[in-house]
């Protein structure tokens, strides 16, 4: 993935839910201090229920978006719900003649593994997040930006403190750093989920009632689409109240341990204001021991 430079075009768009208008224009003002030229695609704050939009006006503003040759990233204004209805509908063919990244997370998560199964398309995922009063956060925004802009390997060390941590287990793993939102990896198996043999399977969540979060696992299990994965990096689990003795962290370990792999959890990956960015689809080494993910320098 070609690094960004300053001046170069960058643009906004809602495949899935509508952002406030406020909260875009805080980002985008970070990524003009960037040095670099932002748009907003024009229907990036429609409305129809909870998407911004209809269908169609979605999916034009996103393939515009992935089509234009001016433009170098694209830059989604939210998650929520909605990218599961058009990720199919996109023209990857085309799309692979000039590919750039999409940034994003949480429902973008079905277009990440749509791009990268059709068009092996490298995306971010991450975003310029903050808190609920609309605060950016510095420490998300310098994640992002070293992501996007700097050639310097990038590193993610994991945070005891976080949840998912005390599903580290030990060693090293090597792999394609693949996966996201496990609802949307749930969601997207059997059409827009690419293959994870060999891969290093990401996981973070947020916001989903215990028993749907053991549907997700168990789909994902049982369909067999872990088989073979190298290892596993979890970022934050969060917002899944607990039914005891069934806990989130449990059912991971319960469900994952069977597969003899390093796992890395505490990562400060997915559901929170000071996320950080990393890359889907690049080279990644998790190290269970010192508490790192690294992805390799770039041009």
């Amino acid at each position: 993935m070609p690094l960004l430079q300053p001046g170069d075009l960058v643009r906004f768009v809602s495949p899935a839910s509508r952002a406030e208008p406020g909260a875009i224009e805080r980002r985008a003002e970070v990524l003009r201090s960037w040095g670099l030229r932002v748009e907003i695609g024009p229907h990036a704050f429609d409305k129809m229920g909870y998407l911004a939009g209809s269908d169609e006006v979605r999916l034009a503003d996103l393939t515009n978006a992935l089509l234009d040759p001016e433009v170098r990233a694209v830059f989604t204004t939210r998650g929520g719900k909605g990218s599961y209805r058009i990720a199919h509908r996109l023209p990857f063919d085309a799309i692979d003649r000039d590919l750039k990244p999409l940034i994003g997370f949480s429902d973008i998560t079905a277009l990440q593994m749509a791009l990268w199964r059709n068009s092996a398309a490298l995306s971010v995922h991450g975003a310029l997040t903050g808190s609920n009063d609309g605060q950016l956060s510095d420490i998300a925004a310098r994640s992002l930006r070293s992501v996007l802009m700097e050639s310097e390997p990038i590193t993610v060390k994991s945070d005891p403190a976080i949840e998912s941590g005390a599903l580290t287990t030990e060693g090293k793993a090597s792999g394609t750093l693949i996966g996201g939102s496990l609802t949307m990896l749930a969601t997207a198996a059997g059409w827009a989920l690419p293959s994870l043999r060999g891969a290093i399977l990401l996981i973070e969540s947020d916001g989903i009632a215990i028993g749907q979060f053991e549907r997700d696992l168990t789909m994902l299990v049982r369909a067999g689409h872990l088989e073979g994965i190298a290892g596993v990096a979890i970022g934050h689990i969060s917002g899944t109240p607990p039914n005891p003795p069934i806990d989130a962290i449990g059912l991971l370990r319960q469900y994952l341990e069977g597969f003899g792999v390093s796992i890395l959890g505490g990562l400060p990956i997915g559901h929170d204001p000071d996320a950080r960015s990393v890359l889907i689809g690049a080279q990644t080494q998790i190290d269970a021991d010192s508490g790192t993910l690294t992805q390799p320098a770039r041009a």
